[in-house]
Formats: structure tokens, C-alpha cells, sequence
């Protein structure tokens, strides 16, 4: 039993996966938060381009 809990405590495959996912939810938020802007600055020119042609 001691013997499992050591080879457990030394496996590090699982914190690899753990911070890919990390690194896969910063991306995620950080992509969400441009796509935001981006999308409230078309929002405002194409109002501004159907103001116009109106």
C-alpha cells in the first residue's frame, strides 16, 4: 500500500494535462473578450454606414 501512494505521489502525467487545460481556458477567455470588442466596433460602423445610406 505504501508502495502505491509513493508511485501515485511521483506521476506527473496528470499535472501536464492540468495545465493544458489552463492554458486552453486563458486562450479561450482571452479570445472571447476580443471577439467582444471587435464585434461592439462593427456593431457602430455598420450603424454608421446604414445611418448614412438612409
Amino acid at each position: 500500500m505504501k508502495n502505491l501512494f509513493a508511485r501515485f505521489a511521483k506521476d506527473e502525467s496528470g499535472a501536464t494535462a492540468i495545465e493544458y487545460g489552463l492554458i486552453a481556458a486563458l486562450i479561450s477567455v482571452v479570445c472571447i473578450g476580443v471577439w467582444g470588442t471587435v464585434g461592439t466596433g462593427l456593431v457602430g460602423k455598420f450603424t454608421t454606414i446604414s445611418d448614412k445610406l438612409k
